[in-house]
């Protein structure tokens, strides 16, 4: 077999799930009369990733992947279904007014809907005659192709884009999901959608396979493709009779952990407060956790902590990493006493107070460590 997950880039199972022989090599531009007799069949072979599972042809795409081809435009009741949807799309989503990309407009049919609502609406095609019939149709479209990350859409950045029954198509599906992405605001949403592998399934309907189509999506797949590649999937259903699964998904952005630091910054201040009402070197902490060992290092106590406490003897008499506190047993509490103790030992940290109250000086100060800030404990 060529090739590994184009997704993934997991290994295919060992043997194809199935090898049709002798298929037709593409589903468009069909031989003419002069071209018949040169016209060959093609060995289809269906493999499933054993990574994501994803089921897709271990096949060269077909010549023409980059153009988009439909004849949904004959479609009255398509047309309707998709004023409906876009019409719901920019409503949920808040897109009036707003910038739409459509990635592969073929002759424009989806775009020419899109466009005629409340949107500024584009897109991008490969296909020169296609792309001068969306002009001539007042349609706005460049000739693009999603063959790099870097990809400039002219009118971008967008607030959405959609995509329906193309990703399927193309062989570099990575790249052409991040090319998407890049060309996003930071909270672009967008229709992702393929024809449903769930319902092939169901339906028993084993002549769906086709040299245009690398890929046979299941919403679990679909979902796995696009949740890998850059986006949260906020929905995803079955539409028009099944055929189709319909996914609204939303670019994600990097995780903002500000709030960590500014909490990082209370507690370090919470815990040198509470240092400075003692002499120093009278102060110990009870707890080695990863928890613990991290806010001392980051609340830089390697030199304000006379020795860390902690039950477990296979951590006594080491130190702490970073910070080099020695780490100690409990009882050091009666041998080499101090004045207060600052518990970090998470969940426990109720029961190892409990411990120091009933088993050790009642003098001594305790605080708990909680996610808030330090809590003084009276005794």
């Amino acid at each position: 077999m060529k090739y590994k997950c184009r997704v993934c880039s997991s290994p295919f199972y060992s043997e194809p799930l199935m090898i049709y022989e002798n298929m037709p090599g593409a589903a468009q531009f069909m031989p003419n009369a002069e071209s018949v007799i040169n016209d060959k069949g093609i060995n289809l072979h269906i493999c499933q990733c054993s990574g994501c599972g994803l089921i897709q042809l271990d096949n060269d795409p077909v010549p023409y992947f980059r153009e988009v081809i439909r004849a949904t435009s004959f479609s009255e009741g398509m047309s309707q279904f998709r004023k409906k949807q876009f019409a719901y799309f920019i409503k949920k989503y808040g897109l009036k007014d707003k910038k739409i990309v459509e990635i592969g407009t073929g002759t424009g049919h989806y775009l020419s809907i899109m466009d005629s609502l409340d949107v500024e609406a584009s897109g991008i095609e490969y296909s020169q005659e296609s792309i001068n019939i969306c002009q001539k149709a007042g349609l706005r479209v460049s000739k693009d192709y999603l063959d790099s990350e870097d990809i400039i859409i002219p009118g971008g950045p967008f607030d959405a884009f959609f995509i329906m029954s193309f990703l399927e198509h193309l062989p570099d599906i990575k790249t052409a999901l991040a090319g998407i992405a890049n060309n996003l605001k930071g909270n672009g949403v967008g229709i992702v959608e393929v024809p449903n592998f769930d319902m092939i399934l169901r339906n028993n309907l084993f002549s769906e396979f086709i040299g245009d189509h690398i890929y046979y999506f299941t919403e679990a797949t679909l979902r796995t493709t696009l949740e890998t590649n850059g986006y949260e999937v906020l929905d995803c259903e079955e539409v028009w009779y099944n055929y189709i699964i319909s996914a609204k998904v939303k670019k994600r952005e990097a995780l903002n952990l500000n709030h960590f630091h500014n909490t990082k910054e209370k507690i370090k201040q919470d815990i040198n407060q509470y240092l400075s009402r003692f002499s120093p070197g009278k102060v110990a902490i009870w707890g080695a956790g990863h928890q613990s060992l991290a806010i001392m290092s980051l609340a830089d106590l390697g030199e304000k902590i006379k020795y860390v406490l902690d039950s477990a003897t296979f951590k006594q008499g080491k130190f702490t990493p970073a910070t080099h506190i020695p780490i100690v047993a409990p009882e050091t509490l009666d041998t080499d006493p101090v004045d207060a103790v600052i518990v970090m030992a998470a969940s426990y940290s109720d029961e190892v107070a409990e411990i120091i109250i009933k088993n050790y000086n009642p003098n001594i100060q305790i605080a708990i460590l909680r996610e808030f800030g330090l809590e003084n404990i009276s005794h």
